[in-house]
């Protein structure tokens, strides 16, 4: 990836590659290099701003080393969230962030990946932890309705994309 240049031929042969057919550092080099050069950050579409880059794929080595050498210790799972949180939820020190697709959004992260039902299911399994949950968040009634007696907190911020900035609110909620 070293000398690797921004091409729309290479975002497509890395977006068709099948990421089981990779190494786990090929899989990390291909998400990095398609959410970089993908429109919105999403990787589906190949658009880089070429009158003003925000990354260059002269950065994609350094980071990757970073986040090795930050990681080396750390175990990684790859598991459905009520799995991970069965099998780790041993104790009352245990930490779980939980990051699901935003409410009402679901389906931008693949068609049927999360539903309504997985977000019934994390809040009952959430609401008999042993340990906490740190948990961010879209802002929508439903969100409210659905952990209410959990803390929560709003917070403010813009969302970017292509360069148009758009005011939201989210919830970071935790508990128990």
């Amino acid at each position: 990836m070293k000398f690797q240049l921004y091409s729309r031929a290479d975002f497509d042969r890395l977006r068709a590659t099948a990421a089981d057919q990779l190494t786990d550092l090929e899989r990390a080099a291909r998400f990095l290099y398609l959410q970089k050069t993908g429109f919105g950050g999403m990787g589906r579409t190949f658009g880089i701003d070429f009158a003003r880059p925000r990354w260059s794929l002269s950065k994609l080595e350094p980071m990757l080393e970073a986040v090795h050498e930050r990681l080396e210790d750390v175990l990684i799972e790859c598991l459905d969230f009520g799995t991970c949180i069965e099998r780790y939820d041993s104790r009352p020190g245990t930490l779980f962030y939980c990051d699901p697709p935003y409410w009402g959004h679901t389906d931008d992260y693949g068609k049927d990946i999360f539903s309504a039902a997985d977000f019934e299911r994390l809040r009952g399994l959430l609401g008999g932890l042993q340990g906490r949950f740190i948990l961010s968040i879209n802002d929508r009634p439903e969100v409210r309705a659905l952990f209410a007696g959990f803390e929560m907190e709003e917070v403010t911020l813009n969302y970017q994309v292509s360069g148009k900035v758009t005011p939201a609110r989210e919830l970071i909620i935790s508990g128990p």
